[in-house]
């Protein structure tokens, strides 16, 4: 990884250099020709304030001296002076570009390349008061010779650029690597990288993420080994009451008896089975289930009637509170049907005979509230947040005795989780348990 970051580094480093450099040249070349032309205009302007031009450029201007060629043009565009030339072999002027411009606007100026000796002209002429035009031009090299004339320092400030290039990106790359590769080999210190303050909240998400995946695999190792422990508990059950029938050992009065403890074992690995597959379909769903209008209001209604049987078989009763008609949430109905009858079924197994189940369905500003009150066993403080996790039981010995698979208010939390809902409990040892579940209110989207 530090390799592979460092060179990449060391990569966009060079190039973007390479690319200052080429801009900063294209610049100064730019600059350069903007002066070569201030440099003509400025000749011209001398030469137009000296009285009788063609006799003092004659006499006394050298335009040698300053790598100048200078021609006068008459108003007709016929050559009347050339530094560089005879005046007999040149054509007429007239045409050409800065030439025409001066006879017409007072002043004009060209460029043009020479393919075959690789230079540029610089031509700026300006017209007289005679009406004659004085031209002067200056040859310089192209841009790539201009490049060649500071090879060395180009080179030089390349060399040194990517060497510091280098040294940057090694620096930066060990940075930025190493508390990584640090925290890679000691996830649990938290206090390994406090020094690196720029990359503090990227190690910060990595440890939180390393946190969850170990209590996630936690989860999933406990929730496998309790899977095991549960299914083995009835499965046993079963083969050992079927193995005596089998051999002939059960006497003729027991295995009635047997067949009674075989058919509640298979109920319960049934429901057991059923409630671990709806756990992993919610797992593997996440939020992502058809979600309709739902009327809370019937669906604790009919929840109630439908365990109202079971509820006097353990001589509990099963009452509606407080239901407030057509309080509709936005849900997915046969997972609300769940956690109704999950928490008034869990209500049920954990009371006490004689006991009391109410349930309640209200609204209350933009929420609406299912709420399951009971008068059973109730629950300590410290394991008021444990009976959502999967498998734990506050009684297990009442829990194996009423059957439950340990499941019921897991699913129940899932459920919630994926509809947005919130679960509030308040309970107390001895006085009962109030679990609320609080959605929020339907509003039509129309």
């Amino acid at each position: 990884m530090k390799k592979k970051l460092y060179t990449r580094m060391t990569t966009i480093s060079v190039i973007m250099t390479l690319l200052t450099m080429s801009v900063t040249i294209g610049i100064f070349y730019s600059l350069f020709r903007e002066q070569v032309m201030d440099d003509l205009k400025t000749h011209v302007h001398i030469l137009r304030t000296t009285e009788a031009v063609l006799e003092y450029i004659e006499k006394d201007f050298d335009p040698q001296i300053d790598n100048l060629r200078i021609t006068v043009v008459g108003n007709s565009g016929e050559v009347k002076y050339d530094s560089n030339a005879d005046i007999g072999t040149m054509e007429n002027h007239g045409d050409r570009p800065e030439v025409h411009e001066a006879l017409k606007y007072g002043s004009g100026e060209a460029i043009r390349k020479s393919g075959t000796f690789d230079k540029t002209t610089y031509y700026y002429a300006e017209k007289m008061d005679g009406g004659q035009v004085i031209r002067v031009a200056k040859e310089v090299g192209s841009i790539w010779q201009f490049c060649v004339r500071i090879l060395p320092v180009l080179i030089a400030e390349l060399f040194l650029a990517v060497v510091i290039c280098i040294v940057v990106a090694r620096l930066l790359a060990k940075r930025l690597v190493e508390p990584i590769e640090q925290m890679a080999q000691n996830l649990e210190d938290e206090e390994l990288s406090e020094s690196y303050e720029e990359i503090q909240p990227f190690l910060d998400k990595i440890h939180s993420q390393h946190k969850d995946l170990k209590k996630s695999a936690k989860m999933r190792q406990d929730f496998t080994a309790n899977v095991s422990h549960e299914l083995k508990t009835p499965l046993a059950s079963i083969s050992g009451y079927a193995e005596l029938i089998e051999t002939g050992m059960a006497k003729e009065k027991d295995i009635q008896h047997f067949a009674s403890e075989i058919h509640k074992s298979s109920i319960r690995l049934l429901s057991l089975i059923n409630d671990i597959i709806e756990l992993s379909q919610l797992d593997v769903m996440g939020g992502d289930t058809d979600k309709i209008r739902v009327n809370l209001s019937e669906e604790a209604y009919n929840c109630v009637e439908m365990l109202q049987m079971n509820a006097d078989k353990h001589d509990i009763s099963i009452l509606v509170k407080e239901i407030q008609k057509n309080c509709f949430i936005e849900a997915n109905q046969e997972m609300i049907q769940e956690i109704v009858f999950n928490l008034c079924d869990n209500a049920i197994r954990y009371n006490k005979p004689g006991g009391h189940v109410w349930v309640s369905v209200f609204e209350k500003k933009e929420k609406v509230i299912l709420r399951v009150k009971d008068d059973g066993i109730g629950i300590a403080q410290e394991e008021q947040e444990r009976i959502f996790e999967r498998f734990y039981r506050v009684d297990k010995a009442r829990s194996k005795k009423t059957g439950g698979t340990g499941l019921g208010l897991a699913i129940v939390k899932h459920i919630a989780e994926q509809h947005n809902a919130e679960i509030e409990i308040d309970s107390e040892i001895g006085q009962g348990t109030i679990i609320s579940v609080v959605f929020m209110k339907y509003h039509d989207k129309k």
